[in-house]
C-alpha cells in the first residue's frame, strides 16, 4: 500500500445519554464510528457532539442508503458531492449542523476531503472548513469490503451477514428497591435505552437474555443471587457487562450503565480514567475535549443533591482537578462526562 494511503475501519461507538443536572435528558445513540489510521475520526473534532449516519436506530432501508452513499453507489445528499459524515444526535437535521466532506473515486482509491461544518445546502470552506483534517486516501477495495459487510445478504452478496450493524442495547435491572428500579427504568427508556426489571433471570427466556448488553444489580442483591443471574447468562451463551450500583441515585446509575454499554478497545475511547479521592478528581482523556464533572450526594433525609464542580476543555493526558469541599462532603460520587463517554466513581476518603 502506498505511504499516502490511510487505513479505514468501523468501530462501535455511543453517544452517551443521561439525566442532566438541570433535569433534562440527553438521548443515548449507538452507532459505528469511522476509524482512520487506527483512531476514531470523531476524536479529531474536539468538541463535537454528533453521531455518524450508521446508527442502530435508523430504519433498515435508510441505513442501507447511508451505506450505499458512502460506497458511492447512491447520489450524495448535498450539492458538490458532499456527504454527511456526522450529524446531530437528537434530530439529525442539517439545520442543527453536520460535518460533511467530499467523497470521490480517484483511480484505485477513495478520497475524503474538504471537511466542513455545514448548516445549509452550500458551505463556505474558508469560514467553516475543518482545516488540518484530511484529506484521507483509502484503498478502494479495502474501503468497500469494510462497508459492504453492513449491507443485507441480497445486496452484499454471498458470505455477508447482517451482523455488522450496531446493536440496540437493553439493560436488565435486578434489585429489591422497586421504586428506585422503576425510576431508573423510566429514565433509561427516556434516553433510548431499553430496560426491564426482574427478580430472577431464570424467568427470562434465553432468546430474550441474548438481547441484553448489561445487567445492573442493586446494592441489596445477595452474592448467591448475582451468581444465579450470571449462570443464566452463561447458559444462554452471552456475557453482558455487570454493573454494581453505587447508590440509589438515578442519574448516577444511568451514568454507570452508559459506561457499561460502551464498546470498543480502551485506546479508542475518549474518556478512559476517573478516580476521586481527598477532594480532587483524576481524569484521563485520549484527545482534547470538553469534560464536565458532577458531584452527587444524599443528605440525611435521603434527598439527592447534584452540582457541577468542573466544566472545561482538557488536553490529552492525565489531569488532577480540585473539587468543591461542600459539594463532595459526606459520601459523594463523581460523574465525568464528555462527548461519547461517561464514567462514575465514589469519592474515597
Amino acid at each position: 500500500m502506498s505511504a499516502a494511503h490511510a487505513t479505514f475501519g468501523l468501530a462501535p461507538a455511543i453517544r452517551a445519554g443521561g439525566v442532566l443536572v438541570n433535569g433534562s435528558y440527553q438521548v443515548h445513540r449507538d452507532f459505528l464510528d469511522f476509524v482512520v489510521d487506527g483512531r476514531p475520526l470523531l476524536h479529531q473534532l474536539a468538541e463535537l457532539d454528533a453521531v455518524s449516519p450508521l446508527a442502530s436506530d435508523v430504519p433498515p432501508a435508510i441505513f442501507t442508503t447511508h451505506v450505499r452513499r458512502l460506497l458511492l453507489e447512491a447520489p450524495p445528499p448535498l450539492p458538490g458531492n458532499r456527504y454527511v459524515i456526522y450529524g446531530c444526535p437528537e434530530c439529525e437535521g442539517l439545520e442543527c449542523g453536520a460535518v460533511t466532506a467530499v467523497i470521490e473515486r480517484e483511480g484505485p482509491d477513495v478520497v475524503w476531503r474538504d471537511f466542513a461544518w455545514q448548516t445549509a445546502e452550500t458551505v463556505d470552506l474558508e469560514r467553516d472548513g475543518y482545516h488540518g483534517t484530511g484529506p484521507f486516501r483509502f484503498d478502494a477495495e479495502r474501503y468497500r469490503a469494510e462497508l459492504a459487510r453492513l449491507l443485507p445478504d441480497d445486496d452484499a452478496g454471498a458470505g455477508h451477514e447482517e451482523d455488522g450493524r450496531p446493536a440496540r442495547r437493553r439493560v436488565l435491572l435486578i434489585g429489591n428497591r422497586v421504586a428506585v428500579l422503576a425510576r431508573l427504568a423510566a429514565a433509561l427508556r427516556t434516553i433510548n435505552i431499553g430496560a426491564e426489571i426482574t427478580e430472577d433471570a431464570d424467568r427470562v427466556p434465553p432468546a430474550e437474555i441474548r438481547t441484553y448488553g448489561a445487567v445492573a444489580f442493586g446494592r441489596s442483591v445477595a452474592e448467591h443471587e448475582k451468581a444465579a443471574v450470571r449462570a443464566a447468562f452463561d447458559r444462554a451463551g452471552v456475557r453482558p457487562a455487570y454493573v454494581e450500583g453505587l447508590a440509589p441515585i438515578v442519574p448516577l446509575l444511568v451514568a454507570q450503565i452508559e459506561h457499561a454499554l460502551e464498546q470498543g478497545p480502551l485506546e479508542q475511547r475518549r474518556l478512559t480514567r476517573l478516580v476521586a479521592a481527598d477532594g480532587e478528581a483524576g481524569v484521563e482523556v485520549t484527545s482534547a475535549c470538553r469534560v464536565q464533572l458532577v458531584a452527587y450526594r444524599r443528605d440525611r433525609l435521603h434527598r439527592t443533591h447534584a452540582e457541577v464542580v468542573f466544566e472545561g476543555r482538557l488536553e490529552a493526558g492525565r489531569h488532577r482537578i480540585p473539587l468543591d469541599a461542600k459539594a463532595t462532603r459526606g459520601q459523594s460520587y463523581i460523574v465525568a462526562r464528555t462527548t461519547g463517554g461517561v464514567l462514575a466513581a465514589p469519592m474515597a476518603r
